[in-house]
């Protein structure tokens, strides 16, 4: 069997932190990926919910967006937009918040919207979607991104989705009531929110991987736990589940079927 790249790895990382019976709210790439992952392997009763209405959607392959016909066709039940947001996040019936981003900083702020100035960006992302909301109502919040100084920095360019805002009890003083972003995974290790300060603090190292590399691929002066584990290895299972997935979707998406 080929060694996990590490883009697999993180997926498989963030698969694992999702509980069976969980109720999750996913967005679209990464974090759909993880979650159906874990559907698939350790967590078959995990509840996915996405922003166009779907609960519990059971796709076969990874869906293109929200809108793919793929998780409609799998799911439950499909109810509107507003009763998702309304009935499900808004009434605290969601437990985790699963989203990607385009920048994160140290205190978890997530930006989607735009890189350099709002009024003249160097490039305009896809915008926040459903994600400000997620990030708001969602008992607590799992971010995945690929570990790059231009995504990991010290301020993001705008605040799309908040985390800690400034650190400290910014985010309680701002009226947000949830716990806020728990974990931050990327392709090289996992933040969490430093317990006062809510910087977020490398608490966990993947296969092979040094400080050193995190370090240079971080866009502040990173600070590690006291202890720190290590990844445990993708496991057959994780990778040929994931392989497949991955293969499947590749033939569907090509128009050749799963």
């Amino acid at each position: 069997m080929t060694a996990a790249s590490p883009s697999e790895i993180m997926t498989i990382v963030a698969s694992r932190l999702l509980s069976n019976g969980t109720i999750c709210f996913v967005g679209i790439g990464i974090p759909s990926k993880a979650a159906n992952l874990a559907r698939l392997t350790h967590a078959p009763d995990l509840v996915l919910i996405y922003e166009s209405g779907t609960i519990g959607a059971r796709p076969e392959v990874f869906p293109l967006s929200i809108g793919d016909g793929e998780l409609a066709t799998t799911a439950d039940t499909v109810v509107s937009t507003t009763e998702i947001f309304s009935y499900w996040l808004q009434g605290g019936r969601v437990a985790v918040g699963f989203l990607g981003a385009a920048q994160v900083d140290r205190f978890a702020n997530l930006n989607s919207t735009v890189i350099g100035n709002y009024d003249s960006p160097k490039v305009r992302l896809p915008g926040a979607g459903g994600a400000p909301e997620i990030a708001a109502l969602a008992a607590e919040t799992f971010v995945i991104i690929e570990h790059d100084k231009r995504k990991l920095v010290e301020k993001v360019d705008f605040v799309t989705s908040a985390g800690f805002l400034d650190g400290g009890d910014s985010r309680q003083q701002r009226g947000i009531r949830n716990s806020g972003p728990s974990v931050i995974i990327t392709d090289l290790c996992c933040f969490r929110p430093h317990a006062e300060t809510k910087e977020l603090t490398v608490t966990q190292l993947h296969p092979g991987v040094t400080r050193e590399q995190v370090r240079n691929a971080t866009g502040w002066s990173v600070k590690f736990a006291d202890e720190i584990f290590e990844t445990e290895p993708p496991t057959e299972t994780e990778l040929d589940t994931l392989r497949d997935l991955e293969h499947r979707t590749e033939l569907a998406h090509r128009g050749s079927g799963a």
